[in-house]
């Protein structure tokens, strides 16, 4: 059968203009699909806006903190409106390099609308049957609303709304307490919201390590931020101009909702039945190629669920260029996939946790930890708050990291490429500049070669003895 295109990409977030930007360089005939406008969520809707207004609370917070370094300021006065500004400037700018007249010069046929497979070889777009050797889908993901009653009426802000509103709401009930939860909610504290976080879980992010989290947690509360754990919001009315929240624990009145309680794959359109594709819980089925039970359509990014973020889309964003452009022979590796959450202090991983540590490696297993407190840079910074910690095999292997401080997502990749090269930690104590907040990698290397010299009371003596000897001889 002959076919028109090398490959046909579905969806122009992060994953497939990757998919499509290189396979288009590389000289195969491309179509890039979308419905909406390239770029993704991480342009648009995440990473990018996200972290521009992380950024200003930050200052507001530095400002209004600054007394402690001998620094008087009043309150700040924070235009809300100009910090979205400032947040939009940002997606201007970066936006030309998602832009449509890029791709198209690279060699890219970029088409724009909603599709679906009618077979399992062929994509409809705008009335066009698209043929390829291989489709890629990379549709990302939406937020998950949950269905609490009252909500839908009520109106609520997700991450696709939240960054285009220009006034500040006084009071704000952000109901997850996950990534999105955290950072959007401390980031409003801070510009001047009274925000409350409403978490089903018994604690904040429950899949990163409980010490971790509760310095997080202890920050929040510091911040004024009200949190409430292990409690589900039932429902929500509208009275007097206000939105009242009615959870398990209590009623909770506020201007705003913001729902940050998961996501969803964006897979309802695409009619993969026809394509002979199967989803799983979390989205569409792959192997460990990226191949669906349809071997000529590989799926990428969040619309397989799994580690839904950015650089991991990237990275099975190559391991389908390469299995549907030649052949498929690549797999993906998850071994040390690293992510970061950007609250204050931020909190960063890789690896294990110290849990699925002990469970797969029983006693062969150290845990070091070297709090920020004892780290110089940090102490001049007034950011002492938070540690690293690095789980160990007892030969030094790394099977994970958790890092949770200042520039805890920037710190941690010295430890990423490390165990990325499988190397003992021992790597990590070679020199570092000082005074800078690496040196808590260093610090913390050196503790396993402290607990090991500790718990050797053979070597102990024998350097002991060899001591006392030398000493006689003068």
């Amino acid at each position: 059968m002959a076919v028109e295109y090398d490959l046909v990409v579905i969806g122009g977030g992060s994953a497939g203009l990757l998919v499509a930007g290189i396979a288009a360089s590389l000289k195969a005939k491309v179509a890039l699909i979308e419905r909406d406008r390239l770029g993704g969520d991480c342009l648009w809707y995440g990473c990018v806006p996200s972290k521009s207004l992380i950024h200003a609370s930050r200052i507001a917070y530095d400002v209004k903190h600054a007394g402690r370094f001998g620094v008087y300021c009043k309150d700040p006065e924070i235009d809300f409106a100009k910090a979205i500004g400032h947040v939009q400037g940002v997606i201007s700018t970066i936006q030309p390099h998602d832009s449509p007249e890029r791709f198209e010069a690279l060699g890219v046929e970029v088409i724009f609308g909603s599709g679906k497979f009618i077979n399992r070889q062929t994509f409809k777009v705008n009335g066009r049957n698209l043929k390829a050797r291989a489709f890629v889908v990379c549709t990302g993901s939406r937020p998950a609303i949950p269905p609490i009653p009252g909500l839908k009426e009520a109106g609520y802000l997700t991450n696709e709304e939240v960054f285009s509103i220009t006034q500040l709401p006084k009071s704000l009930a952000v109901i997850g307490g996950g990534p999105i939860g955290c950072e959007l909610g401390q980031a409003f504290s801070r510009l001047g919201s009274q925000v409350t976080i409403i978490v089903s879980r018994d604690r904040l992010l429950h899949k990163e390590d409980p010490e971790a989290v509760a310095v997080i947690h202890k920050q929040f509360e510091s911040e004024g931020i009200r949190l409430l754990l292990q409690t589900k919001a039932e429902r929500v009315e509208v009275a007097d101009g206000k939105k009242h929240v009615w959870t398990t624990e209590d009623k909770i009145t506020v201007d705003e909702i913001l729902v940050a309680a998961g996501r969803q794959p964006n897979v309802e359109s695409l009619n993969l039945d026809a394509a002979g594709v199967k989803l799983s819980k979390v989205g569409i089925e792959v192997n460990s190629k990226l191949q669906t039970t349809n071997p000529r359509i590989y799926a990428c990014g969040d619309v397989i669920g799994g580690y839904q973020f950015t650089h991991v889309a990237g990275y099975q964003a190559n391991v389908v260029l390469k299995n549907a452009l030649f052949l498929p022979v690549l797999k993906a590796d998850y071994r040390v996939i690293p992510w970061a959450t950007f609250t204050d202090p931020e909190l960063a991983r890789v690896g294990l946790t110290e849990q699925e540590a002990r469970e797969r490696y029983r006693d062969d297993i150290y845990v070091v930890k070297q709090g920020f407190d004892e780290v110089d840079r940090a102490q001049a910074e007034a950011a002492t708050a938070g540690f690293a910690k690095i789980i160990t095999r007892r030969n030094g292997q790394i099977l994970g990291a958790h890092l949770v401080g200042a520039s805890a997502g920037e710190l941690i990749h010295e430890i990423i490429l490390a165990m990325s090269h499988k190397l003992k930690i021992s790597a990590l104590g070679g020199i570092h500049i000082y005074p800078t907040l690496t040196e808590v990698n260093s610090k913390v290397a050196f503790e396993l070669t402290k607990q090991n010299y500790e718990k050797n009371h053979q070597l102990q003596s024998l350097l002991k003895n060899l001591f006392n000897f030398l000493r006689m001889l003068g």
